[in-house]
């Protein structure tokens, strides 16, 4: 068959049309993706200062699409979904960038610090844990480090949450010396539940060597010892306590008390106590101050004032209005006030009586609570750790009513 060479005078140019036509084309559609896919990332930006985030998930949805190979977009994207709460799909855009082979080290430890932050907002602990050991070694392990400590918090697991608060301290991330003497005195608590008394105040040993100024290793080395009637340390334990933290004192006052009580060490008791007064006029004190000033013998005042008095228990009753009454003017609050009342309401009725303690009672009530200076979290009871913000020391050791 014949070759007509007259058709390759009409293929060439035709080819060489068709190829300038769709070449035309992909710059067109090239052109119309990169001008569409800005202008999604701006709109979704402008779209999230507006603190309107549903749109600017679609915006930025958009732009991903436009451009499937953009990192930056996939952060953005996954970090919407993790502010909006939706952490199932944020976890989905992470691993998704994870699984691309095309990232740099750099983006890909950014795309794994992400991952478990999405696991530790969703409340999966384990897998952010073993998320955030894969960091180990990249520019994110501080960061890593700092979250696998509230983990460690969480889980309770103080040996592994001293290994990296002492990897912290090491790295000059600060001092973590509070902490550590936290973490000492939790581990002693577990050693007294499980009945090893030597682990027990070894571990409060190394509490007070990590940071010897803190008051919780010397209130619960004057427990201990209290609990084994070691009156007479248990007593130099909680004097030790008021030296080295005296805004303290007033959480172990009544045992204070006890243990001087047990011992016979009442006038030296009374001595300590009523210097720690004569600074900071608490209730807690006062309370104390007033069981060691109990009975005869107890208190030169009272001896004093029971002279020539017809009872020494009438002059002891006395002694206790007026140190009552000073107190309520020295340092009033409400708690004094029902104090009082309770000592010297004999000259009403019981009604009245009854009815003036229970409304001072509740008026007290809301103030003699303890409050975090972190969060605001309200408790009867005294924490070392708080409980809605999990911070530590964050609770004054007073009263609302006497900040």
């Amino acid at each position: 068959m014949d070759f007509d060479g007259q058709w390759l005078l009409f293929a060439l140019p035709l080819a060489f049309a068709l190829g300038w036509m769709a070449a035309r084309l992909d710059l067109r559609q090239f052109r119309r993706e990169t001008r569409d896919n800005p202008r999604a990332v701006f709109r979704g930006l402008s779209l999230l200062l507006n603190e309107q985030q549903d749109k600017a998930v679609d915006a930025f949805i958009e732009a991903v699409q436009h451009d499937p190979e953009s990192a930056e977009l996939h952060f953005a994207l996954g970090n919407l979904f993790r502010r909006r709460g939706e952490f199932e799909r944020a976890i989905r855009v992470h691993e998704h960038l994870l699984a691309r082979a095309d990232l740099s080290p750099q983006e890909r430890a950014r795309a794994q610090h992400a991952l478990a932050q999405d696991f530790m907002r969703a409340g999966l602990f384990d897998r952010a844990e073993a998320a955030f050991r894969q960091l180990r070694g990249s520019p994110f392990e501080a960061d890593a480090d700092l979250a696998l400590l509230s983990l460690h918090e969480r889980a309770r697991d103080w040996e592994a949450a001293i290994e990296v608060a002492r990897r912290l301290q090491q790295a000059g991330r600060g001092s973590f010396a509070t902490r550590l003497m936290h973490y000492e005195c939790e581990r002693a608590l577990l050693a007294e539940a499980r009945g090893d008394t030597e682990a027990q105040r070894q571990a409060l040993e190394r509490a007070r060597q990590a940071d010897p100024a803190a008051p919780r290793p010397w209130v619960m080395e004057g427990r201990r010892l209290a609990q084994v009637q070691q009156w007479q340390p248990a007593m130099q334990a909680f004097e030790e306590l008021a030296r080295v933290a005296p805004a303290s004192f007033g959480l172990v006052a009544d045992e204070y008390v006890q243990a001087a009580r047990s011992c016979g060490q009442t006038e030296a008791a009374r001595a300590t106590v009523l210097a720690r007064y004569a600074s900071q006029p608490t209730m807690a004190l006062l309370r104390a101050l007033l069981r060691l000033e109990e009975g005869p013998g107890h208190s030169q005042a009272v001896h004093e004032a029971s002279a020539g008095s017809p009872s020494a228990s009438s002059a002891e009753e006395s002694a206790r209005s007026r140190r009552l009454l000073q107190h309520l003017q020295q340092a009033p609050s409400l708690s004094a006030a029902l104090a009082l009342l309770q000592h010297r309401g004999g000259m009403l009725g019981e009604a009245e009586l009854g009815a003036l303690r229970g409304a001072l009672a509740r008026a007290a009530e809301p103030v003699q609570r303890l409050r975090c200076a972190a969060c605001g979290f309200e408790a009867r009871h005294w924490f070392w750790q708080c409980p809605g913000c999990l911070g530590w020391d964050s609770f004054p050791p007073l009263p609302v009513e006497e900040q």
